[in-house]
């Protein structure tokens, strides 16, 4: 998997909240949400070269010269998903300096393997499971970036 720098930020963010981890053993200090979202966003714009959507677009936040791109970032072990998208890129953090992309392909497969739809209208995916299905798909490799 290919690992793309977070911009300086975004690092200070991610070291902040390690830092107050280890002061605060018994919390966690995640950051969720928007702000998540829309650093994954940028991430994923730069490393792979995509155009940004404007805000909440529902289903899609890019699009490249193959088509329209939906961007998920997580420190966790899953990602949720409002409905099927055209192509899927998800980001892991994986240090406070840098993310993998943990999964870059089509997302009908994605979808149609993701848990039971929650109160909240979300289906999520766990990136082990993302992982299998790269495994048995054509997905965007990496690697020679």
């Amino acid at each position: 998997m290919k690992r793309v720098k977070l911009p300086e930020p975004v690092a200070r963010h991610y070291r902040a909240t390690a830092e107050l981890e280890a002061m605060y053993p018994h919390r966690k200090f995640t950051l969720d949400g928007h702000l998540v979202g829309s650093l994954g966003e940028v991430v994923a714009e730069q490393a792979l070269g995509l155009t940004l959507y404007g805000m909440s677009k529902p289903l899609h936040d890019a699009f490249d010269k193959d088509g329209n791109v939906q961007i998920k970032m997580t420190a966790a072990r899953s990602v949720s998903m409002y409905g099927p998208c055209e192509r899927l890129v998800v980001l892991r953090v994986v240090s406070p300096e840098e993310a993998e992309i943990s999964y870059d392909g089509p997302g009908a497969p994605a979808w149609e393997q993701a848990g039971k739809m929650r109160k909240n209208g979300q289906r999520t995916i766990s990136l082990s499971r993302l992982r299998m299905i790269a495994g048995t798909i054509r997905t965007r490799d990496h690697a020679a970036l």
